[in-house]
């Protein structure tokens, strides 16, 4: 009553739910879709090869549909989560509009592995409904980088080395992956390097409390909970010991690739975020102070590299002895912060030089929902170009969740016929059973 005058309300039904859009502008000027629905939505992609009539569910996070058919895809408005009832029926109603709006009658079903998302039980129901048969189920990282192939008119016939970092996605060997490498197209894809695995303790308890992912990031690396660092006292004691039996018995303890959570673990050591209230909040938060650190020196955290089970393996361990180290000699957060994104971007230049000399291929693409972080992928960018790469990155397709269905519906698409394997990979989609 002390701000508004007066309140304008009605009692009319929303018959089509369409969110507001979020873009980010880079400092050059073009623009990264983050969450794209009101303004861009119905509007179609162009596709580099035309597909059957097919629908796409998406994931369980930041969901959004797409139907496509011949050389045209259209994405559903941003519907969000779907771990509530009223998030699964809005998903519900935004497909049933956007086939209407389109004419397409699916004749394919695209979703995640994930055999325990919401999506994937709705896209399994609508097999039967339709009928069509069962979803092809597409592995999460594989869609990512195929969504930013499509959108920037790739036609799938060479590969492209796929950086995906994200917070979670369902991995081929049924573990939580995230820090992930591929080499990959439509077809298929072959898991080149990927982050160092380390528990994640408890699961969403463990995401939601940044502080004892660190500690199990300092566990997985052989380093002391010692009482001055940040992560340690901002734990209580029950809490720690608690964490401490945890991961001697590896109770509940997944084993991550998933470099949000290294993110997430970052951001603890260095003081900024120990337990968050909204998605991403730690590395956001990280990434703020290391822009304020930006300029301030060159000094790059390292990152080891080894070779296990046939793949590259990005070790934080040397990071975060450098980080404890820096720590204790005074060094303010954003000098820490800006030291781990520099770092982070050099091991993935690093990496892709090795790529490129195992194979050739001189495309990357930079996707997933953790280069929605401006800085990263600056970085990241700026190193690729200066050492000879093409880069792909998102704009009118969101590099998060978000943009999960477009990649799905192309590898779905593109589904190799049984006993006929195609592209660059150990896994074909096609191939996976849950």
């Amino acid at each position: 009553a002390g701000i508004a005058d007066a309140w304008l309300a009605h009692d009319r039904p929303i018959a089509c739910p369409c969110d507001d859009s979020l873009l980010r502008v880079r400092p050059d000027g073009t623009t990264q879709v983050l969450r794209r629905s009101r303004g861009f939505v119905p509007r179609p992609l162009t596709l580099p090869v035309p597909v059957r009539p097919a629908l796409a569910v998406g994931g369980d996070l930041k969901n959004a549909p797409c139907v496509g058919d011949g050389d045209q895809a259209w994405f559903g408005p941003h519907i969000g989560d779907l771990g509530d009832l009223a998030g699964l029926d809005a998903a519900r109603r935004a497909e049933a509009h956007l086939l209407n709006l389109t004419g397409v009658t699916p004749e394919l079903l695209a979703a995640d592995r994930h055999p325990g998302y919401h999506s994937v039980r709705w896209a399994r129901r609508r097999s039967a409904a339709l009928p069509v048969p069962a979803p092809v189920p597409v592995q999460h990282h594989h869609a990512h980088i195929s969504s930013a192939m499509a959108e920037h008119g790739l036609d799938g016939t060479t590969p492209v080395i796929g950086v995906a970092f994200d917070g979670t996605g369902y991995g081929d060997d049924g573990t939580v992956w995230g820090g992930e490498v591929l080499l990959a197209d439509y077809t298929g894809h072959r898991r080149f390097a990927h982050l160092t695995p380390a528990p994640l303790p408890g699961g969403d308890a463990g995401v939601a409390n940044p502080c004892r992912l660190a500690l199990a990031r300092l566990w997985a690396a052989g380093l002391p909970w010692d009482a001055d660092l940040p992560s340690v006292s901002a734990c209580t004691p029950a809490e720690l010991s608690l964490l401490r039996r945890q991961l001697e018995r590896d109770l509940a303890c997944v084993p991550t690739s998933s470099m949000g959570r290294l993110f997430d673990a970052v951001a603890s050591l260095a003081g900024v975020c120990h337990r968050v209230h909204y998605e991403a909040q730690a590395a956001l938060e990280l990434e703020a102070a290391a822009a304020q650190a930006r300029d301030a020196d060159t000094v790059a955290y390292p990152f080891g590299l080894t070779t296990a089970a046939g793949a590259l393996e990005c070790d934080p361990g040397p990071l975060l002895r450098a980080l404890v180290a820096d720590l204790r000699r005074g060094t303010p957060a954003p000098v820490l912060a800006a030291r781990f994104h520099r770092g982070l971007a050099r091991a993935v230049a690093e990496i892709c030089r090795r790529a490129r000399a195992a194979t050739g291929l001189s495309t990357v693409a930079l996707t997933g929902g953790v280069f929605a972080n401006g800085l990263l992928e600056q970085e990241c960018t700026a190193l690729l170009t200066g050492g000879g790469f093409t880069v792909l990155r998102h704009g009118e397709v969101p590099p998060n969740d978000g943009g999960l269905a477009l990649g799905q519906l192309m590898v779905a698409a593109h589904r190799p016929a049984p006993g006929r394997p195609r592209g660059p990979r150990a896994t074909t989609d096609s191939d996976e059973t849950e």
